[in-house]
Order: structure tokens, then sequence, then C-alpha cells
């Protein structure tokens, strides 16, 4: 049998070659020799990029990246805030015109280019800055991310006493504190005389006064880290490290733990959350729609923000882990699955989060659940707690259960994060191991995540979130949007798609991308600048120089753009500036697939494709443009 040249990292999932690759044999896999499908794994062999082991890998690495703590930690209260049962009109707008489009983006442009989050601007060299930025912006995440998931692990260890540390108020906490345990909830031998004072859960004051050790006030110092939380952080991090040591062969096969376990103890809290008395309530208060509030700018910002974080657009993970798909990978199928599930995931954990809450209202004897609701930061360390503490049966079940699902969605979070540094800095040095990549980001953010885990760790958290991530995360998505929409343009990236995937594009992708998911972002960020307010931790103002930290961290995140589009353009071969600049906005030469013989033909088809376009009026681009 006659066998052509062929690139076994560029099969179809069946094991076949893709529908694109039209010089190449579609031999199936399994009458391979071993040498070739070794050859096929990629390893030890320069130049090439690993892939994942199997398609379902990259899914559910996926999931594990996207569905996290904004689903379970965010969503519920998010969507009770802004209307309950009517937030999620506006949510499924905004996913579909936003969430859906740009996850799918960037999922195509990832696995055609098989480059990471900052080589694939190679489409616009101009553009390296965006990459560069997103690459800055989500190491700052994944450092305060970490931390988070000490404090999860320090939960989960104090979840196996009995009875629960945060139950029962202690002397030195004042006459303030109540129990959360519902032996003392309406009164007893800690109810507080002077009713004007403000009553303080045990919950409460255990996070604040025996986890975090906050100070009153960032001026006070940020102080020593907590050596229980250290050892939790230390955990995090060796968990990140075993998991992405050997790149996608080791974080593909942890991907399936990471993804499903969660859906497993939901199910069990779910269950158990609407057995309860009282639970149907909460449930209904959770959806019950308040329609005045739908026309409120703030719902459907409400609804951007949550949408974008919630599926981690726009941070660069995308791009990363799709960049290590085979070339015929269906991501239109995988990105459909995500999105949606994203969602349920979302309703799901506030059908179960709501349905304790019912039942905790019923319980002390109120019809207001909203009362026993806390927001903010603190929710999962405070409310959720508290909540969990009236059980009267076996809480202790519930708190493991409960924790330990944070702290799996905390790690499947991190891993994606991590993996987009790690794969940032691999692209630029590709002898730089993947081990030795690994272990040096991860000590790196050991050390800095240090400072989030001391008395006032929480004020820099809350200040590098805002300023480090909400504030770059907008202005850098919007000119990603723009980058691929308009200057790389939605026609060629549409024929990249049929390319690669051998299916046409349709209309609803074309606008979106071209139109309609740019220009609400560019409305949001203008909103969100229109109504910005300092930034404040617990209704106390920052001091001046923490202020210029956040602006300096948001500056160097932004200024990536201009810098590097000088860079580019300075490094841009031409006679002329003009030809210089011209030829940064335009990809290099060797922008396409990896595989030699597949960016072949592709140069060939799209030099083809693109010629009408070329000497076409304006309006007559813009129409080529969108509509093709």
């Amino acid at each position: 049998m006659k066998m052509s040249q062929r690139n076994p990292a560029f099969v179809g999932d069946d094991g076949q070659s893709t529908t694109s690759t039209l010089a190449m044999s579609s031999l199936p896999a399994e009458t391979q020799t071993e040498a070739e499908q070794e050859a096929g794994k990629s390893v030890g062999r320069p130049g090439e990029r690993d892939t994942w082991g199997k398609g379902v890998e990259f899914l559910m690495s996926c999931i594990a990246m996207s569905v996290g703590l904004g689903n379970v930690w965010r969503f519920p209260f998010t969507a009770l805030d802004n209307g309950g049962g009517a937030f999620l009109i506006p949510y499924l707008i905004v996913l579909f015109l936003i969430g859906k489009p740009i996850y799918y983006l960037e999922m195509v442009i990832g696995q055609f280019s098989s480059r990471g989050s900052v080589k694939v601007f190679d489409l616009c060299p101009a553009m390296k800055g965006v990459g560069v930025g997103q690459a800055f912006q989500v190491f700052m995440l994944s450092t305060y991310y970490a931390s988070l998931v000490a404090i999860f692990c320090r939960y989960f260890v104090d979840s196996f006493h009995s009875p629960l540390p945060w139950a029962t108020c202690r002397v030195e906490w004042g006459a303030k504190c109540i129990d959360s345990a519902p032996n003392n909830w309406m009164g007893g031998q800690n109810s507080v005389e002077n009713k004007s004072d403000r009553i303080i859960s045990s919950s409460e004051l255990y996070y604040v006064k025996e986890v975090l050790r906050e100070k009153d006030q960032i001026a006070d110092g940020i102080g020593l880290p907590n050596w229980e939380l250290v050892v939790g952080l230390l955990i995090s991090w060796l968990c990140v490290f075993l998991i992405i040591r050997r790149g996608v062969k080791s974080s593909g096969k942890a991907s399936y733990f990471l993804a499903l376990f969660p859906y497993v103890v939901m199910g069990v809290l779910l269950v158990r959350a609407v057995t309860l008395p009282g639970s149907v309530d909460g449930i209904w208060y959770f959806i019950k729609p308040n329609w005045s509030k739908i026309l409120d700018p703030k719902v459907w910002y409400a609804a951007v923000t949550q949408c974008f974080y919630s599926l981690s657009v726009c941070f660069g993970n995308i791009i990363m882990y799709s960049s290590f798909n085979k070339f015929g990978h269906n991501v239109h199928r995988d990105a459909t699955i995500v999105t949606a599930l994203d969602t349920a995931t979302s309703l799901l954990a506030g059908f179960t989060i709501f349905g304790i809450l019912g039942h905790l209202a019923h319980e002390i004897g109120t019809d207001d659940i909203g009362q026993v609701v806390k927001g903010g930061a603190g929710l999962a360390f405070i409310s959720y707690p508290d909540a969990i503490a009236k059980f009267k049966q076996l809480p202790q079940i519930f708190s493991v259960l409960f924790f330990l699902m944070l702290f799996v969605l905390g790690i499947g979070s991190n891993i994606a994060m991590t993996s987009c540094t790690v794969t940032a800095i691999r692209d630029r040095f590709p002898n730089f191991k993947q081990w030795q990549c690994s272990l040096l980001i991860a000590v790196v953010s050991f050390v800095i995540g240090l400072m989030y885990i001391t008395p006032g760790g929480q004020y820099m958290l809350t200040l590098v979130d805002f300023f480090g991530a909400s504030m770059i995360a907008l202005v850098l998505g919007i000119a990603e949007l723009y980058t691929i929409g308009w200057i790389y343009g939605t026609d060629r990236l549409c024929k990249d798609i049929e390319f690669m995937l051998g299916r046409k594009v349709g209309l609803y992708w074309r606008l979106c991308w071209g139109i309609f998911t740019p220009l609400i972002m560019t409305v949001i960020l203008i909103y969100f600048y229109a109504t910005y307010e300092p930034l404040t931790y617990n209704k106390q103002p920052y001091p001046a120089w923490a202020y210029g930290i956040g602006w300096t961290i948001t500056a160097f995140g932004v200024m990536q753009l201009p810098f590097w589009m000088l860079v580019a353009i300075i490094r841009e071969p031409g006679n002329t500036w003009r030809e210089k600049i011209r030829g940064a906005f335009k990809p290099k030469k060797n922008w396409g697939p990896s595989d030699p013989l597949l960016r072949e033909q592709y140069n060939k088809k799209i030099e083809h494709e693109l010629t009408p376009k070329r000497g076409q009026g304006f309006w007559a681009s813009i129409k080529q443009n969108l509509l093709g």
C-alpha cells in the first residue's frame, strides 16, 4: 500500500487525515507502524508540538478551566442582586453574542496555528502586545487564585472537626458574636443587649480573626503570612506543578477527575438540598424574576462580566489549550458543549446554594431569605460555612464535600492559567524544558502568593484583582477582537475555518465577530470607565500609594500594546515607514498551519481567495469582510 507524506500530529480524532489535508493519505491509524505512532506523540522530537492524547482530554480540560469558582461562588449571588430569574435573559443574550463567539474564535485560531497566546499574534505582529499583556494578566491572576485555594485547603481540613470550629463563638471575639450553629441563633447566652450593635456570626469572625487574622486597615501594613495558609499555598502549587510538569500529556489525564468530580459533589449536595424543608422557597427566591431591573444598565454590565470571567475568554487560556489539538479536531462541537455546560452549571449551583439557604431560613423562622445571605468577597468563607454549620445532622460531611469541590475547581482553573504562562515562555524559548519552566513559575508564584495570605492579604488581593484583571482584561479583549475581526479579517478567519474543518461559517458567527461582539464590549468598556469609582475594601478607601501601585499594574499591562507595536514596526523590513507599518499589520510569512505541507496548500488557497478583495472600494471591502 502506497503511503504519501503525512504528519501524524495533524490527523483527526478518528485517526484519519483531516478533510483539508489534500495531499495526505487517509490511511487509518491502525495500520501505522509503531515508530509512526510514537512520532505522533511528538515527544522528544525537536520543533514539533505536543498534542492531547485524546480529543476528549481537550474538552475535559476546557470544562475544568471554564467551569470553576465563578459558577459556584459568584453566579448565584450575581443573579440574585440583578433581578433573580430576570437576570437570565440578559445573561443568555450576552452568552449568545459574546461568550460563545469569543470561545469559538479563540479555539479556532489556537488550533489553526498551533501557537500559544502570545505567538498566535504572528497573524498581526503589530498587535503582539495583546498576547503579552494577557500573559502578564493571567500570571497575576494565577498568583492570587492559588491563595484562595490555600484557604479552601484550610477549611477542608477544619471540616473534619466536631463541632465545626466556626460553629460557635469564642470568648476573645467579644459580646457581639453570635453562634452560627442553630442552638443559639435566636438568642441565648451570647445574645446582644444593645440592638443597635451589629451582630456578627461566628463564621464571619472565624474567617476574619482565625483564618485571615485580618488587620483593621491596610495602613497598618500587611504583616507576616499565616503558616497554616502557607502550607495550603504550598499544597496548591505542588498539585499544579505535578499535573503540568509533562505538559498536556499529564494535565490531559488529570482533566477527567478535575472536570467530572465537582459534578459528583454538586449532584450529591443538590439531591440533599432539595429534600430539606424550606428548600423550594429558597430556589423560588433565586429564580423569581424582578422585571423592573431588566432595563438597568448595571444588570447588563453584570451579565457581561459574569460571562466574560466565567468562561475565561480573552485571557489566552483557550488559545493555549486548543494549540495542542490535532489540526482537524471539531472545536465547533467543543465550544458549543462548554458554553452550554457553563450556563447549566451556574444554574445547578444556584439551585443547590439557594436550596440550602431556603432550608436555613426555615430553620431560623424567617420568610426573608435575603436575611440569611451575605455577598461580597467573603461569600465562600462566610455565607456557605454559616449555612453548613446550621445543619443539625453531620454538617461535617457537607463541609468536607463542599470545600473539596471548591479546591478541585480552583486547581482546575489554575492549571489552565499556569499552563498559559508556561506555554508563552516555551514558545519563545523552546529549549526550556517543560518541567523546568513549570517549576520556575510555581516557585515564583508561590513566593508572590505569600503576600495574599498575610493579615493584609485580602486588601492586596482585591487591589490586584481590580487593577490587574478587570481593568486590563476589557481593554486587551477588545483589542484582540478588533485585531482578528478587522485587521486579520473576519472573512479570512472564516476561510481558515473552512480549510481546517471543511465546514462553511454561518452568518451568525460572521456578524458576531465583525460587529456585535466587539461593539458590545466597547460599550461595556465605556460604561465601566464612566461609572468608575475609587476602589474600596470593606467600605474603606485605599491609601494613595496603593492606588499608585494599582494604576502602575494596569498601565504595565495596557502599555504592552503600543510598546510591541513600535517594536514590530521597527523590526519590519521596508524602505519607508509606510511600508514598515503596512507590513507590521500583515501576517508573518510562516503564519498558518505548522505542518509544512498543509501550510503550502493553505498559502496557495488563501492567496487565490483573497485576490478579489484587493483593489475594491471601502464599502465593498467591508461587505466582503462581513459576508464573504
